[in-house]
């Protein structure tokens, strides 16, 4: 039987997310999806869900729900203080919140997003093959404000509770493995040697388009203006002020500042849990 969270507190910024929407980059529509994937996998795991169901993604400072029914949820990724009925309850683990119980996902101990899964996934309506909120395009669901109904499918197996899970903590310096990006002849041999040997600090304009840095800046040996050309997850683009950003799953699919290299997928979920001021290294690989 499905279930219907009433939203209590929506948090900085809570969304909609699953797996994202693949193959739609020539239409202008970007990726989408959780940031810290593995953390949403692991969380639908814990709960029989299919790994890419969709989950609630909270920013820093959590977020609080009242099921009309009982459900059963788990709290990963950025780790937080977790309540039901204002009862300490386990995070990282499923627990059971009973029908007018306020599951409150605390704000954040440490990085950045924490995920709200519950049996069942939910069942937000897909758009383009994904439930995902795109805060670029506007694709997917608004993110939730105060009042919002959150919809809850209905399990496909019961849970048992407890589950123990490792959960990675978030990270206190992020060491990004980049292979040249093909505007990398853009900018001068002393800009690419300061790209790999320099410490940058994640900035806190960062979101869910892309990581900004703040340190040196990047010298170029073109000047002028590039044509938009397409963008890839991970691309390293440097804006004229010479600072790396780092695009992330909202990022545009097109772009006209140079690409100097490419962060490879798999530490992008690292980068997802860095708080403004974690140290930044780029490392050829």
């Amino acid at each position: 039987m499905t279930a219907k969270l009433t939203t209590v507190r929506r948090g900085a910024l809570t969304t909609v997310q699953d797996s994202g929407r693949h193959g739609h980059a020539h239409l202008g529509v970007p990726r989408s999806g959780a940031l810290d994937s593995p953390a949403m996998r692991l969380a639908n795991r814990l709960l029989g869900n299919d790994p890419g169901a969709a989950v609630l993604e909270t920013t820093l400072t959590g977020c609080a729900l009242r099921p009309d029914r009982d459900i059963t949820a788990v709290v990963g990724g950025a780790p937080c203080p977790v309540t039901v009925a204002g009862r300490p309850a386990a995070w990282g683990a499923p627990v059971r919140v009973p029908a007018g119980a306020v599951l409150d996902v605390g704000a954040v101990t440490a990085g950045v997003r924490s995920y709200v899964a519950f049996a069942g996934g939910v069942a937000a309506e897909p758009v383009l093959g994904s439930r995902s909120t795109d805060l670029l395009s506007g694709l997917g669901p608004e993110p939730l404000r105060d009042g919002d109904v959150v919809e809850v499918g209905a399990p496909a197996r019961p849970v048992a509770l407890p589950v123990a899970a490792p959960w990675p903590a978030p990270p206190a310096e992020l060491v990004l493995p980049v292979r040249p990006g093909p505007r990398a002849d853009w900018f001068s041999p002393a800009a690419l040697r300061t790209l790999t040997s320099a410490t940058y600090r994640v900035s806190p304009h960062s979101n869910r388009i892309g990581l900004r840095t703040e340190g040196p800046s990047l010298e170029r040996a073109r000047t002028g203006e590039l044509p938009s050309e397409g963008m890839v997850l991970g691309a390293v683009q440097v804006p004229p002020d010479g600072r790396p950003v780092i695009f992330l799953h909202d990022h545009p699919t097109t772009g006209g500042y140079p690409v100097v290299a490419v962060v490879a997928e798999p530490a992008l979920a690292a980068v997802a849990q860095a708080a403004a001021g974690t140290p930044v290294r780029f490392t050829l690989g």
